[in-house]
């Protein structure tokens, strides 16, 4: 089938990935997209692209035979889409997107899900609202992994994220006390992880979307197994926008963290340092990519903490 992929895509993956690599996948994301709907047992009919996406998958809205919706959704495999699939395989719908086939089914790795409303996410309902129906949907998200599984540990995909950290403050030094201090809560937290649970990875207000068999359902997991307090890091900073515009924004994020803490009985200190570590990372990353507006205001707000 003949479409042009969403411009956030195409420049999202030249960033992740290099425009050269990025340019190669997207010129076979047709011929991967015929692969996928040919071989589903399902019958699908594209009805149209999803505009304007997100930054990592291409999704189509389909619908089976039977007239039950879907949406393909089609990642390079750089996106592990693989560990993805197997998630939610053993989330089984329990807070999350459901799986319409299973996994293996489709070449390609590409995933069959149920359709969610894609327009209406927690974003859109006021803070202190998406904050309680975040907390209500992670927590179901948080069970002991499989058997045997291949997801890695949040040590594993945060050793890997030091790297680069250091190499942005070794460019620009003035950052070098905050990316210090983020490794520094880092290497405290790994050395003593008190537990090993089944994580969203990239778990925020934009990734909870409004369903049909239950208000609210997450999408879009990078799954790992670690403490929970990691996964609820990257929610404290959420609409970090309006936080930075606030005169009150250090005050609320601090109250974030201790609202969030205590719902979910999290170790306050831990959240403090996750938030911090992931905070930095993110800023430096965006600086990195030439997202510098961006970076800026992660940055300052991880200047808070």
């Amino acid at each position: 089938m003949g479409f042009e992929p969403p411009q956030r895509l195409v420049r999202a993956l030249g960033e992740m990935y290099g425009d050269a690599a990025a340019a190669e996948w997207l010129g076979r994301l047709p011929a991967l997209t015929d692969e996928a709907l040919s071989g589903s047992t399902q019958d699908l009919s594209v009805e149209r692209v999803v505009a304007p996406g997100g930054r990592s998958s291409l999704a189509l809205l389909v619908r089976r035979s039977d007239g039950t919706p879907g949406v393909l959704k089609i990642a390079p495999p750089e996106a592990a889409p693989g560990c993805e699939q197997a998630a939610l395989a053993h989330w089984n719908g329990w807070g999350a997107v459901q799986l319409l086939e299973p996994p293996g089914a489709l070449p390609g790795d590409a995933l069959l899900l149920e359709r969610l409303h894609h327009e209406v996410s927690l974003r859109s309902l006021p803070e202190a609202k998406a904050l309680l129906e975040a907390a209500g949907t992670v927590r179901r998200l948080w069970v002991e992994p499989p058997a045997g599984h291949s997801f890695e540990t949040v040590a594993e995909r945060t050793g890997r994220q030091a790297g680069p950290m250091r190499a942005v403050a070794e460019a620009g030094p003035e950052l070098a006390p905050l990316v210090s201090a983020a490794l520094a809560a880092r290497a405290e937290l790994v050395a003593h992880s008190p537990e090993l649970l089944l994580l969203h990875g990239n778990f925020r207000q934009s990734k909870v979307l409004s369903g049909e068999r239950s208000p609210w359902l997450t999408v879009g997991p990078e799954p790992l197994v670690g403490e929970r307090a990691y996964d609820l890091a990257r929610l404290v900073r959420d609409r970090v926008e309006d936080l930075i515009a606030s005169p009150g924004g250090a005050a609320t994020a601090r109250r974030r963290i201790k609202k969030l803490a205590d719902s979910l009985d999290v170790d306050r200190e831990r959240l403090h340092g996750w938030t911090l570590f992931r905070a930095v990372e993110s800023g430096t990353r965006a600086l990195t990519a030439g997202r510098r507006q961006d970076g800026e205001l992660i940055l300052e707000f991880a200047g808070w903490l």
